[in-house]
């Protein structure tokens, strides 16, 4: 807890780094940079990144932030638990010769990639670093969806891992804002601020 002993620390950081993380590795599958034997280190990697985003959606719920709590719950079931120990499955799956339909994860996909879509506009007062982190996540993982569907060739996942691997150096940079500009108490690292500036408690309820 803070010195105040009532409110948490930004735990935003640390979830844009587990961000950032699955990010590059996955960028890294896509495009080829590391063999296919990596993909069950990919899924231990992305359990640890399981344990941060439930924490940091957890405590950004508490301290009253509807978006960025509800994103990293989700984040953290989904692009992290789940996709971690469906690596490791399909990977001694295809080792043994299982034969699962993998189509049901693009279809999985289409699913997060529509709310993750339809609540883009909420990251319109979202420093425009981390509402840039929210414009590449968008495309790449509806491609993602449409090649583990069938309906676009597998190829095109070399875009997306090119809008993941934008997507975490956004992160990367909006963590290394908030965590430098924070312990200064000044501005260190540019930060822009959002496209759409908040409206004040206090003026939102005369509009009423």
């Amino acid at each position: 807890m803070s010195a105040k002993g009532h409110d948490w620390a930004n735990p935003g950081p640390a979830g844009l780094v587990a961000l950032a993380m699955a990010c590059f590795t996955f960028y890294a599958v896509f495009t080829g940079k590391v063999e296919h034997s990596a993909i069950p280190l990919l899924g231990i990697w992305l359990l640890g990144g399981f344990v941060i985003q439930i924490c940091v959606g957890l405590i950004e719920l508490k301290e009253g932030n509807t978006t960025g709590g509800n994103v990293f719950t989700f984040f953290s079931a989904f692009f992290m638990l789940v996709t971690g120990l469906e690596l490791i499955f399909k990977f001694f799956a295809a080792m043994n010769g299982w034969k699962i339909d993998a189509r049901i994860d693009g279809w999985a996909w289409l699913a997060l990639g529509i709310a993750l879509l339809t609540w883009t506009p909420a990251y319109f007062k979202s420093p425009l670093t981390l509402l840039a982190v929210v414009l590449a996540l968008d495309p790449a993982i509806f491609i993602v969806a449409f090649a583990d569907m069938g309906v676009i060739p597998r190829t095109m996942l070399s875009l997306a891992g090119n809008l993941l691997l934008l997507a975490g150096i956004f992160g990367l940079y909006t963590a290394m804002a908030v965590i430098l500009n924070t312990a200064y108490g000044r501005t260190v690292v540019p930060f822009p601020g959002p496209i759409i500036k908040p409206v004040p408690v206090s003026t939102a309820s005369q509009q009423h």
